[in-house]
């Protein structure tokens, strides 16, 4: 994580910042409401002059939208809408339901008090508070609240590009006839879901075969993004040659293998790439895809930047644990999340766990009415199992727990 700088920041258009996280904190440039209305369809009064049995005078009508600068004194009433501006004068809002209308008059059919469905100035929101903080995820509804204080656009963390190279001789892709000793190819559909669901950008997905010079170059071409994720082949077998291809390319192999159960075939590194900018402008970080040399336009100027290497282990829940614990975070920082870990709850354990290896061991298991049950086979390649899980438990070396115990699990689809 030291590695890994955030991105330039980007201003986009409201619409399109869903997701992504601010590169600036925002503050309330209106109170909401802006003004005091009405909470209801019904009637402007002043409440003191509406016992119950009361009838008063109806001497206009305020719709939503423009103020009419209306006003109500003791035994009138405006009619008035959810919404609309209240009238001067007027302390309270009785529903249209609890009067009798009679032409130009209405009879109070209950007793009123002051304040009664009024939406006061302010009581939401105040003029100067912070609506987002730096690093905070836009969601649906902080996008709305940012609408409701005029801002069109925001400046938000830089955009991830990524590249996938799923590696091996028995691979096909999904489609194809399998031949003995083939299987179906789904690394890659997992981690573009993944990516994905971060809020990465996946360029491209390649498929490798064991074999030297396509791997080389299939990362070449990948290089263009920020980050390049290989599925296989970091580990130490005759037909693990992803550490080599990439050492052929000056890539800096900064961690290679890992002490957690499953994943301990991980690799990080930082393969060097040619970018160009406007001359005199260095970005800060990593950018966006390189342009071939040959077509740069001549106020263009090479600047030397960093594809970011993550080998993950071909066993598909192996991929996905290293993928959560080491490429999720990353991605975060890259894009100027401030919260980088995966969301953490409590949870009564559904059963006895204990761990005796030498590595810490994350069991997939159900999430579900506050228990977490341990599901299918606990082991790199159980897919179907993992299709089950929406929660992760870390058991450190040596720890137990037992039934009904409460223990801190990682849930990933929140």
């Amino acid at each position: 994580m030291d590695k890994i700088k955030p991105l330039p920041e980007r201003a986009v258009p409201l619409a399109q910042a869903l997701g992504c996280f601010a590169a600036q904190g925002y503050f309330a440039r209106l109170p909401l409401p802006v003004f005091d209305n009405s909470a209801m369809d019904g009637y402007a009064v002043v409440a003191s002059a509406c016992k119950k049995g009361a009838r008063l005078r109806v001497t206009g009508e305020q719709p939503a939208g423009r103020d009419r600068q209306l006003r109500v004194s003791p035994g009138e009433a405006v009619r008035i809408f959810t919404g609309a501006p209240m009238p001067s004068g007027a302390d309270a809002i009785v529903m249209q339901e609890d009067v009798t209308r009679d032409r130009d008059e209405i009879a109070i059919n209950t007793d009123v008090e002051a304040g009664e469905f009024i939406r006061q100035r302010g009581c939401d929101l105040a003029e100067g508070q912070r609506i987002v903080a730096k690093g905070q995820r836009l969601r649906a509804a902080t996008i709305a609240l940012l609408a409701s204080q005029g801002f069109a656009e925001v400046t938000v963390g830089g955009e991830v590009n990524a590249a996938i190279i799923s590696t091996g001789d028995e691979l096909v892709k999904p489609g194809e006839k399998l031949e003995p000793g083939q299987i179906y190819e789904s690394n890659s559909a997992l981690l573009n879901g993944l990516l994905e669901r971060c809020g990465a950008i996946v360029n491209s997905v390649e498929h490798c075969r064991d074999e030297s010079e396509s791997l080389s170059k299939a990362i070449k071409r990948a290089a263009k993004s920020d980050i390049l994720i290989i599925s296989g082949g970091v580990s130490v077998g005759e037909h693990d040659l992803v550490k080599d291809a990439l050492r052929e390319e000056r890539a800096e192999i900064d961690i290679w293998r890992v002490a957690i159960k499953p994943g301990k075939p991980f690799l990080f590194g930082q393969l060097p790439t040619k970018s160009f900018y406007p001359a005199g402008e260095t970005p800060a970080g990593p950018t966006g895809s390189p342009q071939d040399e040959s077509v740069r336009p001549a106020d263009k100027m090479p600047v030397l930047r960093n594809c970011f290497v993550f080998g993950l282990p071909g066993n598909p829940v192996s991929g996905f644990v290293t993928f959560l614990q080491f490429v999720r975070p990353a991605i975060l920082k890259m894009m100027g999340a401030a919260n980088l870990d995966l969301p953490q709850v409590p949870a009564k354990s559904a059963g006895d766990l204990t761990n005796d290896g030498d590595r810490p061991h994350y069991v997939r298991g159900q999430l579900e009415d506050g228990k977490f049950t341990p599901v299918g086979r606990q082991e790199s390649h159980a897919l179907f199992g993992l299709s089950q899980a929406n929660a992760l438990l870390r058991l450190a070396v040596g720890q137990s727990v037992r039934t009904g115990e409460i223990v801190d699990v990682q849930i990933w689809d929140a």
